[in-house]
């Protein structure tokens, strides 16, 4: 393998009720690309009856949530009061900043769920930014090599998703019934990760199956892209964030202080808690998350 080509793997865990996931970012050797710091691919699953996504309340500071729905139906509810079902095709994205907090919750129980939930790193002059959010059920979407290309953030190809961000990114899907090639331009100055949701792809002459995800170090220009059957390949990329960050249970921040307060607050009376993260966002059939216990010296990386 090309050393500005590196594979990881991805590890399982376990959200909600008892929802498996294969955890992608961070890595312990690679815990950032661009400014994307957390992957999460859930699914492809169908709940038993009964059974379904429940993530209580809980809350983040420092950084943006990303949610990419490919099965399913998710209700997402948070501080700021939004109440949002996002769709197969469709985007969820949260900015924390100061502070929010949000659950979210199938809208079904025993229906499929299959979904990417990201997270990323808010630069150090944006980390404490006003929280919001939006919706977007509308993407720049076209053909490409037998490919059905969706851009979910950044621009290519002429074409600029909604989402913003305040750093330079991109989020591409691409899916295919069948076999499929194609070459996707790059952007120099970005770092680059792909990983398969779907059957298996070759990626610039690496094969790849879910479970694994190949990083692209700066610099390159193309990317061959190929399946010989129906797969589904997730495009990640972005200029290096530059920073180090802190990333510790719900929170990215720049120094252990600022994970200690945004414990303490959550961790704290209804007033204080409120004060930092909103109120709680009511509805979820699950209770509130407790904080895990932090100790010792948190590790920072880039």
């Amino acid at each position: 393998m090309s050393a500005t080509i590196q594979r990881y793997p991805s590890r399982e865990s376990r959200i909600g009720e008892d929802t498996l996931i294969r955890r992608a970012l961070p890595h312990r050797d690679r815990r950032l690309v661009g400014a994307w710091c957390f992957l999460d691919h859930a699914g492809p699953t169908v709940f038993a009856s009964g059974k379904g996504l429940h993530v209580g309340a809980h809350p983040h500071i420092g950084l943006q949530t990303f949610t990419w729905m490919i099965e399913g139906e998710v209700m997402h509810r948070d501080s700021l009061g939004y109440e949002q079902v996002i769709r197969p095709g469709q985007v969820n994205l949260m900015t924390a900043g100061r502070g929010i907090a949000h659950s979210e919750d199938s809208v079904r129980d025993g229906d499929a769920l299959h979904a990417a939930q990201l997270w990323i790193a808010l630069p150090q002059a944006h980390a404490n930014c006003e929280p919001a959010f939006a919706h977007h059920a509308n993407l720049p979407r076209w053909s490409q090599g037998g490919f059905d290309a969706t851009l979910l953030v950044g621009t290519l190809g002429g074409q600029t998703a909604p989402a913003q961000v305040f750093s330079p990114l991109l989020g591409l899907d691409l899916t295919s019934t069948g076999a499929a090639h194609t070459s996707i331009e790059l952007d120099t100055r970005f770092e680059h990760a792909a990983i398969v949701l779907r059957g298996a792809a070759t990626l610039a002459g690496e094969a790849l199956a879910p479970g694994d995800w190949l990083y692209f170090a700066t610099g390159r220009t193309r990317l061959d892209v190929s399946c010989d059957s129906e797969a589904q390949i997730l495009l990640l990329g972005g200029e290096p964030l530059g920073e180090d960050i802190l990333l510790w249970w719900n929170f990215v921040g720049r120094t252990q202080a600022d994970i200690e307060a945004a414990l303490a607050d959550w961790q704290a009376d209804d007033s204080t808690r409120s004060a930092r993260f909103g109120p709680l966002p009511t509805g979820s059939r699950a209770a509130p998350l407790l904080a895990p216990r932090l100790e010792g010296a948190l590790k920072a990386g880039r």
